[in-house]
């Protein structure tokens, strides 16, 4: 499965757990460049349409549930014949593992983490989505110190018929007096839960215990718990009376929402303690003899007495309460029936499975599972007459993943036939931690590498690259990029900036079309000559004008355009003075004027004549430009006659 990428996104890397229906490995996502835990279903049970409903189910009653006690779903998909759920990475350890490891944990932390369970469930109870399985391995405990409610396999939706037949009961150690007897269940089935976990935080140990699962139920519903306290006296009385309300035997003595209890947790941590012995004033908690066997078709477990008021530590059962209590039992006996006889015949089973341990008692020696794979090992285990217990994995240096690490009991030890060997296989070395890759934009090379190496990578320059934005000798890329996940000890290429990839263009003015063009190439540049234009200041033939301008920035391979001179567009007005009016313009035209005609009166001038033009003969004009000519009509008044032999200015 290593190496394998599910629905062309999620690549999956190593195992990290497995549960009774799936394997959960450490997976990336490759879009977002994150970690992730991917959750496939085992193979036997895909091909079952009830489990991939199921399956699918979880994943969706999961991905609806925001909370940030609750791990996070972001996907599911099937590809090919695998089914798998993309959920949130956690980092850190489970409950079980730290209570093991630390023993009994402070009152207030105990508080603190009931607290946020309480808020993890308050939102999938408003959901409808009953947890059905919290218990410290379901409980995530990050490195900030919140937690994380992880697991929702066997919780399902009230109006959901996936488990109808309830078969799934949890852990023993932790379901409720209804989840074992196949009742429906409520909220406050997963509030018995948490009082359990609460309690195992505050003492370091389950409440009830025994040989088996058959034996601890029976407990769950038969039996009241020792008071917290009795078993760690630091545990002061109103987080006693807190656990001991949650652990009530009828749903309707407990809490009755989680946000109620989560109210009263915080009360508790607040100091509050007026509002806490409100809250659980009712409660019942003196610890009680376990039911006797012998006469467990005859009465029903007895229930605890309420507390007193007060935040003191617990009373027995008082002779008032208890006549009151075989009172009430009357009214309930009917109701009773069905759990007695399901009580009666789980004895019944327990008593013909252990009989037919007492014929397999023959000791008999453990094999040596040391360094087998795990196949071979629970192979080995049941043909020496053993049951495969529980399957761990943990990381090692030094044996192989997929092998034995260690067992229990141990090599050459003797056990009963048919009992337990638990086993540890070893997933390998530990991979390295994962870390975020830091941006190293415009870092000089040993600030990048200093940058690295805070976070426990290593640098190395690639190829320098062109930068319009960052100075030479800066970083300006990098792979991985910034933000994105890499593993402690891995390399990361940075590429430093050798400046600006752009040219300045040249001045071409009074450069020949080939002089031009060398100049051009000379900085990277194509050339490319336009069309010719006039110029009065530039010969003939020589660059008059391009694009873009000179001193301008281009890229190489830019084309730059020029244009060369076709020489001056000015040339000087002809004299057309004492030609006829035609002769005159025709001669202005073939300059390349235009000509309009003007008659004024003239005595010197013979009219048909003209007797002057504007501009002036002689004077330069751009070719095109309208040259008047001012045309004699002969003598007239001596106002006329001054007038036209004035020539006017134009």
């Amino acid at each position: 499965m290593a190496g394998r990428v599910l629905g062309g996104r999620y690549t999956v890397q190593d195992k990290i757990g497995t549960g009774g229906m799936a394997i959960v490995y450490r997976g990336l996502d490759n879009v977002l460049g994150r970690a992730v835990a991917i959750k496939t279903m085992l193979p036997q049970y895909a091909a079952d349409p009830s489990f991939a409903a199921r399956f699918k189910q979880e994943a969706q009653a999961a991905a609806a549930l925001q909370s940030p006690y609750i791990v996070s779903v972001y996907d599911w998909g099937k590809d090919g014949d695998t089914y798998y759920i993309i959920m949130e990475y956690l980092r850190g350890t489970d409950l079980k593992t730290g209570i093991r490891r630390h023993g009994a944990l402070d009152c207030k932390k105990v508080a603190q983490i009931g607290s946020q369970i309480a808020s993890a469930l308050a939102v999938a109870h408003r959901h409808d989505i009953i947890h059905r399985d919290i218990k410290p391995q379901n409980i995530m405990v990050q490195p900030d110190g919140n937690i994380k409610v992880m697991d929702f396999g066997i919780a399902r939706a009230k109006n959901s018929h996936l488990t109808a037949d309830n078969s799934v009961l949890g852990t023993a150690h932790y379901v409720s007096p209804e989840q074992t007897q196949g009742k429906e269940l409520g909220p406050t089935s997963d509030l018995y839960s948490l009082g359990i976990v609460m309690y195992e935080a505050a003492t370091g140990r389950v409440p009830f215990e025994g040989d088996d699962a058959i034996s601890v139920a029976l407990k769950q519903v038969n039996e009241q718990p020792v008071p917290p306290s009795q078993v760690n006296p630091r545990v002061d009385a109103e987080l006693e009376r807190i656990i001991l309300k949650c652990m009530q035997k009828d749903p309707a003595a407990r809490f009755q929402t989680a946000d109620d209890l989560k109210r009263t947790l915080n009360d508790y941590l607040a100091g509050r303690m007026a509002a806490v012995n409100d809250a659980t004033s009712v409660v019942g908690a003196a610890a009680t003899t376990p039911l006797d066997r012998a006469s467990a078709t005859s009465s029903m477990p007895r229930v605890a007495s309420p507390l007193p008021p007060s935040g003191s530590r617990l009373n027995t059962q008082t002779a008032t309460a208890e006549k009151a209590e075989q009172e009430a039992k009357k009214g309930r006996r009917k109701k009773a029936v069905g759990i007695i006889v399901a009580i009666v015949a789980i004895l019944a089973l327990a008593a013909g499975v252990w009989a037919y341990t007492q014929a397999q008692s023959a000791g008999i020696e453990v094999p040596n599972l040391s360094n087998m794979t795990q196949d071979a090992a629970e192979s080995k285990i049941t043909s020496s007459g053993f049951e495969v217990g529980t399957v761990k994995e943990q990381y090692s240096d030094t044996v192989d993943s997929g092998k034995v690490i260690d067992q229990d009991p141990n090599a050459g030890k003797t056990a009963t036939r048919g009992s337990k060997v638990n086993i540890v296989v070893s997933k390998g070395k530990e991979p390295a931690a994962s870390v975020t890759v830091p941006d190293l934009s415009g870092m000089s090379p040993s600030e990048a590498d200093a940058a690295l190496t805070k976070v426990g990578l290593k640098g190395k320059a690639g190829d320098s690259v062109n930068s319009d934005t960052v100075e030479s000798g800066r970083v300006a890329a990098q792979n991985p990029a910034a933000g994105s996940t890499a593993k402690a000890g891995d390399t990361i290429t940075y590429q430093l900036s050798k400046g600006t990839d752009s040219v300045q263009v040249p001045d071409l003015s009074g450069k020949s079309a080939s002089e031009a063009t060398k100049a051009l190439e000379a900085v990277g540049l194509k050339a490319n000559q336009g069309s010719s234009v006039s110029s009065n200041s530039v010969d003939k033939g020589y660059v008059a004008a391009q694009s873009p301008s000179a001193g301008s920035t281009a890229k190489p391979g830019d084309t730059v355009t020029f244009q060369l001179s076709s020489g001056s567009s000015s040339v000087s007005v002809p004299d057309v003075s004492g030609m006829s009016a035609s002769k005159a313009k025709s001669t202005l035209q073939n300059a390349g004027f235009d000509v309009s005609e003007q008659d004024v009166s003239s005595s010197t001038v013979a009219s048909g004549q003209v007797i002057y033009t504007s501009p002036e003969a002689g004077s330069s004009a751009t070719k095109g430009k309208t040259v008047t000519i001012f045309v004699s009509t002969g003598s007239s008044s001596s106002s006329a006659t001054t007038a036209a032999t004035s020539p006017a200015t134009d």
